[in-house]
């Protein structure tokens, strides 16, 4: 039986195992999906070497750059982005290689690029980990300026306080990419200035729980148009899928 799985620290509630699982069942395959909860990047080398039938790995929080060094090649794409997300694990007699890609540009540009108009040419990205280093390079390859936001202030990043009306005016597109509000705290939301937020503004949040986060509640209550990260989950299975099998 072929075995695929998630890495990360913590895993509570994941959208793989039962996504992957169910495909499986459905598909008639012989192939089962598991959460590996490792509490530090080196105990990978056992979770691949105790299980022999593993073919491939989704990598989630906080592994996704610190797998790098882990890796024998690694797709341009996710070298640009500095993180990895999906590693096909290749077995050739007691060789193991291990192939780094990374899914999330292409689950959040196919995802985000519908809902986008003339007036988002500037998108605000809220946080600064491996998923907003995907975000911010898919947005740039879609033509979009971006400007990073966190909680402290940096080279690459504004912090929350710098958020001026005039910023917020001319950067009409929002996207969360930190844990703020996600389940359970979901009474919290990223402090960004909510009022200067309008109709023409674009709220996209990576959490998928709960459905509609603070963040995206606060941002519809101002006119925005708002998605959560559910969409780009299913377009990142399909795309981890699809390297695995490549």
């Amino acid at each position: 039986m072929d075995k695929y799985g998630l890495i990360g620290y913590p895993l509570g509630h994941s959208f793989s195992i039962s996504y992957f699982n169910e495909k499986f069942s459905n598909e008639g395959l012989d192939a089962v999906y598991e959460n590996y909860e490792i509490p530090a990047i080196e105990n990978l080398i056992e979770v691949i070497a105790t299980n022999h039938e593993l073919k491939g790995l989704n990598v989630t929080i906080p592994y996704k750059e610190k797998i790098l060094p882990y890796l024998d090649s690694i797709t341009p794409e996710a070298q640009a982005i500095g993180a990895v997300n999906v590693v096909k694990i290749l077995r050739k007699g007691n060789k193991i290689q291990l192939k780094g890609y990374n899914s999330d540009v292409i689950g959040f540009t196919q995802s985000i690029e519908p809902l986008l108009d003339k007036q988002h040419r500037k998108a605000l990205i809220l946080g600064t980990g491996g998923a907003s280093k995907a975000v911010n390079y898919g947005l740039k390859s879609l033509g979009i300026e971006t400007l990073f936001v966190s909680r402290t202030k940096s080279e690459q990043a504004i912090e929350y306080g710098e958020l001026t009306p005039d910023i917020m005016s001319e950067y009409k597109v929002i996207v969360n990419c930190t844990p703020c509000g996600m389940f359970p705290k979901t009474d919290d939301c990223p402090n960004i200035p909510y009022e200067e937020i309008g109709e023409g503004h674009l709220l996209y949040d990576l959490l998928y729980n709960p459905d509609q986060t603070l963040f995206m509640r606060k941002g519809q209550e101002h006119g925005a148009t708002v998605k959560n990260g559910l969409e780009m989950l299913l377009l990142q299975a399909f795309a981890s899928w699809k390297f695995w099998n490549e």
